[in-house]
């Protein structure tokens, strides 16, 4: 199996996105993107197509959209890269598809969110009537605004989207609650009068309401532990837009008469002043006005992650990948704010931003096509979070669905996303096919019929996975704590030293020591060893071991490994002090990987190997490696906290449920302890268990603590 040779980054490269959005930040920026024209003027649309059948039509509206989630979200926790969309496609289908879908959902992002500044004019002239140079300023103040917000970081950006989604969501509550009780069930009469046709049509108008859901999943490489917070924020904003969508067209429907609310381009007004009055409906209109800032504010923030991603990949000018001193895509931020000022002082957004639907259905089908291309390429480092339920059925329905809604909505929109695809495909040929030589995973599923590939794929997601890190249930400590050392003082070939990992591995599982033996030679022969910064890392996965085992070795003068396979190195050695001898069960590929990128994580942290060097003995040696939170080392020594640890048995320590004393060095000897184990004065124990119990133990006890 192939795998990357660590490497440092380049000098002048630019930092990464901070990780700095949590559930509630990501539940927000998605809920936020939704609640918007979908709510405050698309019913009055939909009332004048379908009648009073409308909440159906949202209903309906957000069936193809499940399975368009549960996708993207399972290839967002798979990669969790800024661009999301484009980054997806570029993956799986290639840089052509990846530009037609970056370029066209950038430019349906950047209109739907001039479309949001200048909606909101239509709830401001209930009060007043402003010019269109006015509206138009209101907007363009705005957009700078929203610019200036997302150019100082991320996390400004969700906290002021926080207070704008919690204000708006506390005025649709009331809304609910007041208009639920004065909704007249008669006004649904006739509930299916407008027929089928006319249904799946006002649905393909109003799915646009739901995409926003999925605007933050541009940002997944800002999100802290993306494989549980992304599928939670996400899922969590979706249930809240259907719930809303549905119950605020049922009251719609039920208090407002059919004749003023088909075609009325502020429903929810109308519907506030039956129920509550003109204060109920100031109130509203406020609602309406932050929910049109929430889309502008998340847009701008989704938007510009595209440029940057692309610029990233050479698709677009280097520039726009540079991240400002505060860490931001400042250059891509100001380019999205631009060309959202000029739509919006040039042209009409509100008829073009309609037209985008057709577009993004396109996209939502073709990243579940891209679901199915990266399961079937055999790539074991893809590895999401986050799997879509059902496969293949689900994503096939995903794929198949969007096309019906948008044959229902007419030539126009077909057309206009149409010339979206056309202006991608152009921009491929014209600048970028030049420039790039990747290929998708698609390539990887044409090998298995014995067409090309494309392996800087395979270690670009290898990197991802470094990047992610262990999931709760890997049991990477339990296996440093469980390693085999080898301190190796004197001179020792690299066969040697295999020689002797396979005979401590098979001490520790049984199976034949030539089986590990074998494994490794053959692994190092054809450059599947990483080798790099004076660690070796042989790795290998086998059938029937229960679980990962590891033998972690010190070589004081070092010793040479054999470079041989790798591209340009035949022949060649590289010294090395450290090797580390990894194996896995072969029944989980995707684990072996992740354990394989945080032993690199830790070996390309500076300090590393100073840390290597001077341990002073083997159980020093498993700390270099062990999680900060996760451990922790107790000195039992008179006048410390562990003193009164001394004289006891390990079974009668009291130690918070999920930890385990996993060994005792005493006397210079390290010891492996049973329940029946009487701990010393002198002694020093090492406690492994998850972050919670360790810092209590460590709020005890202190020592060598969590950092």
């Amino acid at each position: 199996m192939a795998a990357d040779r660590a490497e440092a980054p380049p000098q002048g490269a630019p930092k990464k996105l901070a990780k700095e959005l949590r559930l509630l930040d990501v539940y927000a920026l998605a809920t936020g993107a939704t609640l918007s024209a979908g709510l405050f003027l698309l019913p009055g649309i939909a009332a004048a197509q379908a009648g009073v059948a409308i909440p159906l039509c949202y209903l309906i509206a957000a069936v193809p959209l499940f399975p368009a989630v549960m996708c993207k979200v399972e290839l967002a926790t798979a990669m969790p890269k800024a661009g999301g969309t484009y980054y997806f496609l570029d993956r799986s289908l290639g840089p052509l598809a990846g530009t037609v879908g970056g370029v066209g959902t950038w430019l349906a992002l950047i209109l739907k969110t001039a479309f949001a500044l200048v909606g909101l004019g239509a709830y401001v002239a209930l009060y007043f009537q402003p010019t269109p140079a006015v509206m138009k300023s209101i907007a363009v103040g705005f957009a700078l605004l929203f610019g200036v917000l997302n150019i100082l970081g991320a996390k400004k950006t969700a906290t002021f989207q926080k207070v704008l989604v919690g204000v708006l969501l506390a005025i649709l509550a009331g809304f609910a609650v007041f208009g639920v009780a004065k909704v007249d069930l008669g006004a649904f009469a006739g509930f299916f009068d407008a027929g089928s046709d006319a249904l799946i049509a006002t649905a393909g108008t109003v799915y646009i309401s739901y995409v926003g859901v999925t605007k933050v999943i541009s940002v997944a490489e800002e999100i802290k532990d993306p494989e549980k917070t992304l599928p939670r924020g996400v899922f969590l904003s979706m249930l809240t837009a259907v719930f809303v969508y549905l119950l605020a067209t049922i009251v719609m429907v039920g208090v407002v008469p059919m004749t003023q609310l088909a075609g009325t381009t502020t429903p929810m007004a109308a519907a506030a002043e039956v129920i509550g009055g003109q204060a109920f409906k100031g109130v509203l209109t406020v609602a309406a006005v932050l929910a049109f800032f929430s889309v502008a504010n998340a847009g701008i923030l989704s938007a510009s992650r595209y440029p940057m991603a692309m610029a990233s990949d050479s698709l677009l000018p280097e520039g726009l990948s540079r991240l400002s001193g505060r860490g931001t895509p400042a250059r891509s931020v100001v380019l999205c704010v631009t060309i959202i000022v000029l739509i919006v002082t040039l042209l009409d957004p509100l008829k073009i931003a309609k037209l985008a639907s057709a577009f993004q259905l396109f996209i939502f089908a073709l990243q579940c096509l891209a679901v199915i291309v990266m399961r079937e390429s055999g790539l074991k480092s893809y590895d999401p979070g986050f799997r879509a339920p059902l496969y293949p059925w689900l994503p096939l329905f995903g794929l198949l669905a969007p096309f019906f809604l948008i044959a229902a909505m007419g030539l126009l929109p077909v057309l206009f996303s149409l010339g979206l695809v056309a202006g991608g495909v152009a921009w491929y040929w014209t600048y970028a096919k030049g420039r790039v030589e990747r290929r998708g995973a698609l390539f990887h599923v044409f090998a298995r019929l014995g067409e090309q590939r494309h392996d800087d794929l395979d270690a670009e997601l290898r990197g991802i996975l470094k990047e992610k890190g262990l999931r709760d249930e890997d049991p990477f400590d339990q296996v440093v704590f469980n390693s085999a050392v080898l301190d190796v003082r004197g001179a020792v070939t690299f066969d040697d030293l295999v020689g002797r990992a396979a005979s401590a591995l098979h001490a520790r599982t049984g199976k034949p020591a030539e089986v590990f033996l074998d494994g490794f030679t053959e692994g190092t022969q054809t450059g599947a060893t990483p080798v790099a910064k004076s660690v070796a890392l042989p790795h290998m996965r086998l059938e029937g071991l229960g679980m990962p085992c590891m033998v972690l070795a010190r070589c004081g003068v070092g010793v040479e490994v054999p470079l041989t396979g790798i591209a340009g190195a035949e022949d060649a050695s590289e010294r090395v002090h450290s090797v580390f001898f990894l194996v896995s069960p072969a029944e989980d590929p995707s684990q072996h990987l992740r354990m394989l990128a945080q032993l690199a994580s830790r070996i390309d942290e500076d300090d590393f190997l100073d840390e290597w060097l001077a341990a002073r003995n083997e159980v020093q040696l498993r700390e270099v490696f062990l999680r900060n939170e996760r451990y922790l080392s107790i000195r039992v020594t008179p006048g410390s906290p562990g003193a009164e640890l001394g004289g006891r048995k390990i079974r009668e320590l009291d130690l918070p449920a999920g930890c385990l004393v996993a060994a005792v060095r005493r006397a210079g000897r390290t010891l492996v302890p049973s329940g029946e184990t009487e701990i010393h004065l002198g002694d020093r124990l090492l406690v492994i268990g998850e972050p919670g119990p360790i810092q209590e133990l460590f709020k005890r006890y202190g020592s060598g603590s969590p950092s």
